[in-house]
């Protein structure tokens, strides 16, 4: 889906970039042009970078449980 029709830029675009490093709507702006014409995408590129963030967030916490092995007396 086009998210940015001024930079004809793509969801997939965006994700691409997080999973790049990117992680602001900053970096967003400055390496691809998200939002530097009429603005109109803003919102909608800042949901899909939050989601994004989110769901790395779950996946850090889920690697970082430590399983132990049940004591048997």
């Amino acid at each position: 889906m086009i998210v940015c029709v001024c930079n004809n830029i793509s969801d997939r675009e965006i994700r691409q970039a997080m999973e790049l490093g990117l992680t602001s709507m900053e970096e967003l702006r400055r390496d691809l042009g998200v939002a530097t014409c009429c603005g109109q995408c803003f919102s909608c590129a800042e949901e899909i970078l939050n989601e994004h963030l989110a769901a790395t967030a779950r996946a850090e916490i889920q690697e970082t449980v430590l399983k132990r092995p049940a004591f048997s007396n």
